[in-house]
């Protein structure tokens, strides 16, 4: 979940790092550090200052001496140790000279540590990371050169791991390693780079690579070289990279979530772009499963995470009612340890925008070491998820800098969605004119949204009168369910207030001993068939003294009878209705942030990229 930066042979080698740890800020930025080497000598600077860790990290190296030309750097989201300095990477030998940062976490750590304690080796961090410097450096005391070090090293620790290593002894090397967490590299003349992501790379690089698991490589000025864990050389694949740099700015929004939150429509449309032949038949150039196996599925089980985890809750509904498979929908993280059962013709999906959560890699990793075929969701291309998998169905909704997901949502919905139109035209579980009418329906969305995008001034209206609230349940029936937990993550994220999201026939079972004045229900009552029990679920909190929220269609006027506050979106398809009803909720969640006086792009204690377990 942390970033990671290198380059070597740069004579703007700290202002490439510090560059690229401000584009790389969204995978953590509980500390920040960068470590220059030239012959003999490593300099480093630390600062743990929160969501400004960067900033406060450029004013230390404006005291950085000259003559460093290759360095590392690195902003930490903590999962051993405190957020502090002492814990912020790079991390020191004891002699000073090797430098290392690393992504992920050690599992053996605590053994490691202990041994090399007892042959007097210093710790100065509370991390796991910070055995890897001392390994390094106990096989450099062996003779061994950097890379052959760096190789040794790795049949010592468990793990998931991405790292960087420099040695002011071989101050024109970098040696790096991935296993599980993601790591590019990127050449041009005379330098060549380092990075987590290829955004903190951008403007600098002109070819890209991609590092895989169990690989180590080194990096000079001249390029590059990899040899994998029992030292036999390989050729690293190259990376083809679609996005520029101006996709990662601003663009005139004050921020990255409102600016994402606007590109919704675009990001839909993008995701249904040619998904159809002459033919009627619908088509993924992503997918390498055949026809005749996707016939052949019995069970889909989704696995995924947080907002992703939301969308496949929605995809369930839409494969179970067009394609009338059985389908469960798993935490990904609660997957990979519960000894799941995979029969045969059972399809997993694995959704994540990144494409490098741990939890949901482990999770499919796991799925197909018992058979499954495996099928990806991911918003980028070549990510580890999407390497791993059978197939992959990519998502295009461009990059996603905002930790809280809000385009890459609806597009992997809208990928699902349609993905279940595919199942069920090749199960023949619905006529042409079915399909011909839900494409249809599935193509006017985009429009829809950017409808509801015209909500925001009635939203921000609702979101000022409710500042003061600090209890909020989410509430919904049917597709309305998985909308209000998604709902409720959003407000979560980025506001640090209290939410929930019910299914609202549950709310009696319970949660309704909860419900008292000051406490706000905000309930999407889109779906007509339900729209009479979304109602007596109003009048029950709202006899309780609760304030209502209700995200309703245009042309409904009995919600007026019971709502405080009405956000008004245009009809869908009730089984694409999710994809526009989840836009006010959006909208009110950033309006309350914002009144709030919160970052909604960095929310605290949270990175967009979860690449820990």
């Amino acid at each position: 979940m942390c970033g990671i930066i290198g380059v070597v042979g740069s004579t703007e080698a700290l202002a490439t790092l510090l560059d690229g740890l401000e584009r790389l800020e969204y995978r953590g930025y509980d500390s920040a550090g960068v470590a220059l080497v030239r012959p003999g000598s490593t300099w480093r600077a630390r600062s743990a200052a929160g969501t400004t860790s960067v900033a406060a990290l450029r004013e230390q190296c404006l005291a950085a001496p000259e003559g460093y030309f290759s360095g590392i750097g690195h902003t930490r989201w903590a999962t051993h140790g405190a957020p502090e300095a002492v814990n912020a990477h790079p991390h020191l030998d004891c002699s000073g000279k090797v430098a290392i940062i690393h992504n992920g976490i050690i599992e053996n750590h605590a053994v490691l540590r202990e041994q090399l304690l007892t042959r007097g080796h210093v710790f100065t961090s509370a991390t796991d990371s910070e055995v890897v410097a001392h390994l390094i450096e106990e096989q450099r005391r062996g003779g061994a050169d950097l890379l052959e070090s760096v190789r040794r090293t790795l049949g010592d620790i468990r793990g998931a791991f991405a790292l960087a290593v420099v040695d002011a002894s071989e101050p024109d090397v970098i040696v790096a390693a991935r296993r599980i967490s993601p790591l590019v590299v990127g050449t041009a003349p005379g330098v060549t780079y380092l990075a987590s992501d290829v955004p903190a790379m951008w403007g600098r690089a002109e070819n890209f690579y991609v590092v895989d698991d169990d690989e180590i490589v080194r990096l000079v000025p001249a390029g590059c070289s990899a040899i994998d864990l029992d030292g036999t050389p390989v050729r690293l694949r190259a990376l083809q990279v679609d996005w520029d740099l101006e996709t990662a700015q601003l663009d005139g929004f004050d921020d990255f979530m409102s600016k994402e939150i606007a590109e919704q429509p675009h990001a839909v449309r993008n995701t249904l772009l040619d998904r159809r032949r002459e033919d009627g038949s619908i088509t993924f150039d992503e997918i390498r499963i055949s026809d005749d196996e996707l016939r052949r599925v019995r069970r889909v089980v989704l696995v995924a995470c947080g907002t992703s985890l939301h969308a496949a809750h929605i995809a369930k509904y839409a494969i179970e009612r067009w394609a009338r498979l059985s389908v469960e929908v798993e935490i990904a993280s609660e997957y990979h340890y519960r000894d799941p059962l995979v029969e045969v013709g059972t399809l997993v999906i694995g959704i994540s925008q990144s494409g490098e959560t741990i939890d949901t890699i482990q999770a499919t990793r796991e799925a197909k070491r018992r058979g499954a075929t495996v099928l990806a969701v991911c918003n980028v291309v070549d990510a580890s998820l999407a390497r791993d998998a059978d197939a992959v169905l990519y998502t295009r909704a461009g990059l996603e800098v905002s930790v809280a997901s809000t385009k890459a949502y609806v597009a992997q919905i809208a990928a699902l969605e349609i993905l279940a139109l595919r199942l069920a035209q090749l199960r023949g579980t619905l006529t042409p004119f079915d399909i011909d009418e839900h494409l249809g329906a599935l193509l006017a969305v985009p429009d829809l949204i950017a409808t509801a995008l015209r909500t925001a001034p009635a939203v921000r209206a609702v979101a000022t009168e409710l500042l003061g609230a600090r209890d909020y349940f989410f509430i919904g029936r049917h597709l309305g369910f998985p909308t209000a937990l998604e709902g409720a993550l959003k407000l979560k994220e980025i506001t640090y207030l209290h939410a929930e999201g019910y299914a609202a026939g549950e709310l009696k079972h319970g949660p309704l001993a909860l419900i008292e004045p000051g406490v706000v229900v905000v309930a999407v009552v889109t779906d007509e068939l339900l729209h009479d029990k979304m109602m007596s679920n109003l009048a029950e909190v709202k006899a309780r003294g609760a304030s209502v929220v209700a995200v309703a269609r245009e042309d409904d006027r009995r919600i007026d009878a019971v709502a405080d506050f009405v956000l008004r979106v245009p009809s869908a398809h009730p089984m694409l209705a999710p994809m526009v009803d989840i836009i006010p909720l959006q909208l009110l969640a950033y309006e309350l942030a914002r009144g709030l006086g919160r970052n909604v792009d960095r929310p605290r204690n949270l990175a967009k990229t979860v690449t820990v377990e």
